[in-house]
């Protein structure tokens, strides 16, 4: 019994530690990402667009971006880093 005990809690603990690996969060970007001009210009394309107000890099794998419009505006979006798509 102590031993299927013990192999239990060894699959449970191998089995957490995967999952542990996944949600681990990227300080970077990925490799594949878009250049962060590329990011900025997207963005400077987008209708009644006025001014980039901030971007940061979310370690749940994302650029958020603050910009406003040209009636004042705050618009606050979420771009995928590879694609450059919203998220």
């Amino acid at each position: 019994m102590r031993k299927l005990a013990l192999a239990s809690l060894t699959v449970f603990m191998a089995g957490s530690g995967a999952a542990w690996a996944q949600a681990e969060t990227s300080k970077v970007p990925p490799a594949n990402a878009m250049k962060l001009s590329e990011v900025v210009a997207k963005v400077e394309k987008r209708d009644k667009f006025q001014y980039v107000s901030e971007i940061q890099w979310s370690e749940l794998g994302y650029y958020d971006v603050t910009y406003f419009m040209t009636d004042k505006a705050k618009v606050e979006i979420k771009i995928d880093p590879v694609s450059g798509e919203l998220k």
